[in-house]
């Protein structure tokens, strides 16, 4: 079984290439009035504030990954901790004073699943659904849902449990307007042990059915880790695997349905270990508005501390990989293990495990902008030091309305278990766009 403490193991098992790694990469860039969009976002102040430090009680141990209801609500999950010491689904709700309140929705246990490594999503009626790693019957993983009842408290409902059609699930799921879900696991069965895509689908007694869609064989992939599956307009799936592709360093893949009801997996990038690619992708891709993916890689690029990428279809059915940011696994940070997000103007926004000011291993929050020259320029929005703010942010960020930044950290904070933070960020000086000009 692969855990969140044997990722971990993995990590540092060949993190320390990326630790004797360069200090930082000077960036040089052109003043132009398409900068000023960028200067505006340097000078902006951003404020860390620490939302919840797990580990005081049965709270839950290490978060994961979390998401926003409409009314800005936070809701996640923790691997480990609880009543049974085996993971919770929590809630975090506005306390009126610029805080936040915790509420534990669900404990896990036995036969509805425990260790849920990855994050949660909603359905238009405000369900929850995700995946455990482990537990229930088969103890090879479960797809729960979570309903609100009447009286303000959560119903757990497991939906599927694994068994001989893969196992592992660490990644959280994705659906469909028809209401499909679909996910990946880590592992696969005897034929073909590494990893999977399925599909469940409500069925009209209440009930769900669950499809393989596709089984890796290594040369198309291998492991997919923690990053969650994205559906384009058309319906086809894109996710990363964490190893396997044409060097054994994992790949960025598409799933297209056919007229048959199958699927068909094409590579769309094979990392390589060659110095300049980056390479193990854990976490997911993302679309911006051309249709072109971005994401991220924990290791590699010319410093070896991990890269941020962007994939670009080229309109003939092949994609082109550009390099957008390449860590320097010092100050700049290093090791980044989850996905991306976009804000509203176009600028990306991410973590890294390890790097910043405080020491290797800590991390940072960045953010990487536009310079109108085609490259990108990186800013460092917040480093983590440790205590009483977090370590390690290893999941994937969530921004509300206001440009609000929430994210997660798997230890560190109060009580070493792991925190949920916020960042904010004061508005930029009105000379900044003058400033950029001269």
């Amino acid at each position: 079984m692969h855990g969140k403490n044997q990722s971990r193991d993995f990590l540092l098992s060949i993190g320390a290439r990326a630790a004797t790694a360069a200090l930082a990469i000077a960036v040089v860039f052109a003043l132009t009035v398409a900068l000023s969009q960028s200067a505006q976002a340097q000078t902006r102040t951003w404020t860390e504030q620490v939302l919840h430090s797990f580990g005081n009680g049965s709270d839950g141990v290490n978060p994961s990954g979390m998401i926003l209801d409409s009314v800005g609500n936070l809701y996640g999950t923790t691997s480990e901790g609880g009543t049974y010491g085996v993971g919770t689904v929590f809630e975090l709700t506005p306390n009126g004073h610029g805080g936040r309140i915790e509420q534990v929705l669900f404990n896990f246990y036995g036969p509805y699943g425990d260790g849920p490594l990855g994050g949660l999503i909603f359905d238009a009626a405000g369900n929850l659904y995700g995946t455990t790693q482990s537990g229930s019957d088969s103890n090879l993983g479960t797809v729960f849902e979570l309903t609100p009842t009447a009286g303000g408290g959560w119903t757990e409902q497991v939906l599927h449990n694994f068994n001989g059609d893969g196992y592992d699930p660490l990644a959280g799921l994705v659906i469909d307007a028809a209401g499909n879900l679909y996910g990946t696991t880590d592992g696969g069965n005897e034929d073909y042990p590494y990893g999977t895509v399925f599909e469940l689908t409500p069925t009209a007694g209440g009930g769900w059915t669950a499809k393989v869609l596709h089984s890796f064989n290594a040369a198309d992939g291998a492991y997919p880790w923690f990053g969650s599956l994205i559906l384009d307009g058309a319906g086809n799936l894109y996710g990363t695997t964490l190893r396997g592709g044409t060097y054994g360093a994992g790949v960025v893949f598409e799933l297209t349905p056919t007229m048959e009801g199958n699927w068909t997996e094409t590579v769309l990038h094979s990392f390589s270990q060659n110095g300049t690619d980056g390479y193990f992708p854990f976490g997911g891709v993302i679309f911006d508005a051309t249709g072109s993916l971005y994401g991220t890689t924990w290791i590699g690029g010319s410093n070896d501390a991990g890269t941020v990428f962007e994939l670009t279809p080229t309109g003939d059915g092949n994609w082109t990989e550009t390099l957008l940011h390449t860590f320097g696994g010092g100050t700049d940070g290093a090791n980044p293990a989850a996905g991306l997000i976009f804000d509203a103007a176009g600028n990306l926004y991410g973590t890294t495990g390890a790097g910043g000011n405080y020491g290797y291993g800590y991390g940072t929050v960045f953010e990487l902008m536009p310079n109108g020259s085609g490259g990108w320029t990186e800013q460092i929005l917040y480093n983590f030091r440790n205590s009483p703010d977090g370590n390690d942010p290893d999941t994937p960020l969530v921004l509300d309305s206001a440009g609000n930044i929430y994210g997660a950290t798997g230890g560190g904070g109060t009580y070493g278990y792991g925190t949920v933070f916020e960042l904010t960020h004061a508005s930029p000086c009105a000379e900044c766009s003058l400033t950029a000009l001269r």
